[in-house]
């Protein structure tokens, strides 16, 4: 794609020209997710090799056979570790109040569908090279993880990302033991040569974006993701949440409750990386979910290893208003083989925030839970 176009599209993305369909972010109330237990555990090795892909991956099919979890079962999944830039690690254990489980497996029942599956044989993905859009809002929020992954700034100091970027199921990543972030940011050369009676000419050259890197504070994420505690739908855990050392001063992308696919705009998603097979750039790209269940979205955007722990984001109107607003609804798992009727295929999968999610994801920025009442 030629860079007239391409401009267009990305003045298209930012400005947010969307059809006159009414679709609205409301208001919804979710429950709490409180801290039951805390205990220290023993220092976490980190010698786990992270890996691209996931094998294995119990898919839509097979989850759909799978019993309703219990509300004991999810408060289980949903129990957390939390590891320190020391090394020290904790487990907590939680409770829920104000939720009910079957109410939320029936507005996924009555809300499923199935997309047919588009193929196209062109890279549908576009690299972010202006600098005008790679340094500000929404291509801004998208930050580098140093084990390899991306993330989303949902905070001026909080980080979401893919659990798989941290954790292999087991322990912790080697890369994880110093993680950091980087925030792409502009930067400047003064210079210029001083003539003989005249003050020195000063003038800024601008330079290609680079990375500022900044250290973890604190990692935090579901026991959902350990195997052993979630086998069979480990992948619905997919996601952890990385405190910061420094705050950032770039403008952050709220957290929102994942709508069915039949509430998405043109039912698309959208979502920024960091694909390693084009380094040093922020890669953008768009499509349909194609399925989904309470937990996951499966969808065929093109995406290399480097692009999980994106933020997937959509834009909804806010309640009451005519502004356009966007918000976090999911976070990019990556690519994975799942076992369809015994036939292992190939999906594209992201995380939904389901109420339960949000409510977490919420605490552990806020450390309250009363300012996590509405999504």
């Amino acid at each position: 794609m030629g860079p007239i176009p391409l401009l267009l599209l990305l003045s298209f993305v930012v400005s947010g020209v969307e059809s006159e369909q009414d679709y609205t972010w409301h208001l919804r109330k979710v429950p709490q997710v409180l801290n039951k237990r805390t205990v220290t555990l023993s220092s976490p090795e980190f010698k786990a090799e992270a890996k691209p892909a996931l094998n294995g991956t119990c898919g839509i099919e097979c989850q759909s056979r799978l019993p309703l979890a219990s509300v004991s079962d999810l408060e289980n999944f949903l129990s957390y570790e939390t590891v320190y830039e020391n090394g020290t690690r904790t487990s907590t254990e939680v409770y829920f109040r104000d939720f009910d489980v079957q109410a939320e497996h029936e507005v996924m029942k009555d809300a499923h569908s199935r997309v047919k599956r588009q193929v196209y044989g062109m890279d549908s993905r576009f690299s972010i090279s202006n600098k005008q859009f790679v340094t500000n809002y929404p291509f801004s929020t998208t930050v580098k993880v140093s084990t390899g992954c991306t993330g989303i700034l949902i905070s001026p100091k909080h980080v979401l990302t893919a659990a798989h970027c941290i954790h292999n199921g087991k322990d912790y990543v080697k890369g994880a033991k110093k993680l950091r972030v980087g925030v792409l940011k502009l930067r400047s050369k003064r210079g210029g040569r001083k003539r003989k009676g005249s003050k020195r000419n000063k003038r800024a050259t601008e330079v290609k974006p680079s990375f500022q890197w900044t250290r973890v504070k604190r990692t935090q994420l579901p026991k959902g993701w350990f195997r052993g505690v979630t086998d069979d739908v480990a992948v619905d855990y997919d996601y952890a949440v990385l405190e910061l050392k420094r705050p950032q001063k770039k403008k952050f992308m709220e957290l929102g409750i994942s709508p069915t696919v039949k509430k998405l705009p043109g039912s698309r998603i959208h979502f920024s990386g960091f694909d390693d097979d084009r380094p040093g750039e922020l890669v953008y790209r768009f499509c349909s979910v194609s399925d989904e269940s309470n937990d996951l979205m499966y969808q065929y955007c093109d995406a290399q290893p480097g692009s999980s722990g994106s933020g997937i984001y959509i834009r909804l109107k806010e309640a009451e208003k005519k502004k356009w607003k966007r918000k976090i609804i999911g976070i990019f798992s990556g690519h994975q083989w799942v076992d369809v009727n015994g036939v292992q295929k190939d999906y594209n999968v992201a995380v939904r925030i389901t109420p339960l999610k949000y409510a977490q994801i919420c605490f552990w920025i806020h450390g309250n839970s009363a300012d996590c009442q509405y999504g």
